[in-house]
């Protein structure tokens, strides 16, 4: 009797760790999406194909061991607030997050589920991580750009339009981390000789106020840090500088496709492709904590020449053959 009860615990010993196996095999992972962009937005189709796309690379196919929960914000605040907490609620085993405010939102509601986040410009000023090599807690992910390219950018538009006097940044201080950008721009003008104007604005409004005020003053021209917000209003701001003829720096190939002057910035679907090697790590055992934060390292620039002939600008020759690409 003892003999047979030790063999029947031996054996289930023996088997426990392939059972356990087995069982996490067929177990379907669970990721919660939370978007900072509508899914009607141009951009939204190809990132969440991209992230998909790198997902199956690795092994995870949708409908068949993994399942994916999105929720768009659309730049929207509120909607911000409610579908993170939607997000939580699902009670996914990774979370994918867009967008700083989404991101914050999530940090309010755990510090448990782990959390890959996608176009974040400052995380470490925006308080989700301790350092870019170690994260600590449950937040890792991918940067859009670093603060000195604040300084790339105005020195970019000093090469294209060298008569410019005064050059804003426009941020909204709601949802952009922009005290590391507005610092390096700040310096940057100084070095350069040109007077730099920082410019919160805080909705489509006080967007059209400022670039209209902008206009008013001959020899002037913007920026924008990357954010959620101006991607979303980037319609009104690439017709704004039009109609005010001011040459504007973009930090997404998505402006001067869409009929903005010039962008130098990185690829943002290869950033959602990367992502998916992160939560697959994670999903295998990785923790957060030790994944180091990935900044840009490739970075393209863009010029739109219809949008420069639109606002009077010649482009010099030598600026162009620099140039990734030149739409017509």
């Amino acid at each position: 009797m003892e003999r047979r009860r030790f063999i029947t615990l031996l054996g289930a010993t023996l088997t426990s760790p392939l059972a356990a196996r087995a069982q996490q095999a067929d177990r379907v992972a669970h990721i919660g999406v939370l978007m900072g962009i509508s899914d009607s937005d141009p951009e939204a189709k190809p990132r969440v194909e991209a992230f998909r796309k790198g997902l199956e690379e690795l092994g995870w196919t949708e409908g068949r061991n993994v399942r994916l929960d999105y929720r768009w914000t659309a730049g929207d605040p509120d909607r911000t607030v409610l579908s993170a907490r939607e997000i939580f609620e699902l009670k996914p085993d990774i979370m994918l997050v867009h967008s700083s405010p989404a991101v914050a939102a999530l940090r309010k509601l755990t510090s448990r589920i782990p959390m890959v986040f996608v176009l974040i410009a400052d995380p470490i000023g925006s308080g989700f991580v301790e350092s870019l090599a170690r994260p600590g807690g449950n937040v890792t992910g991918f940067m859009n750009a670093e603060a000195p390219m604040a300084g790339k950018w105005l020195g970019l538009m000093m090469e294209i339009v060298p008569k410019v006097k005064r050059v804003a940044l426009i941020y909204n201080p709601r949802t952009s981390p922009y005290q590391s950008f507005l610092r390096e721009f700040d310096a940057s003008a100084r070095e350069l000789g040109v007077q730099s104007v920082p410019t919160p604005v805080l909705d489509a409004a006080e967007v059209e106020r400022a670039l209209q005020a902008l206009g008013q003053q001959p020899d002037s021209a913007f920026f924008v840090v990357p954010d959620v917000f101006v991607q979303v209003h980037r319609a009104l701001i690439i017709r704004l500088a039009e109609q005010y003829r001011l040459p504007a720096i973009y930090p997404y190939r998505f402006f001067p496709t869409s009929g903005g002057l010039l962008s130098y910035g990185f690829d943002t679907v290869v950033a959602f492709r990367q992502a998916a090697s992160y939560v697959d790590k994670i999903l295998k055992g990785a923790s957060p904590a030790d994944l180091p934060v990935q900044a840009p390292s490739t970075f393209k620039m863009v010029v739109n020449l219809k949008a420069a002939q639109a606002i009077g600008l010649t482009i010099p020759e030598s600026f162009l053959v620099r140039a990734d690409e030149v739409i017509d």
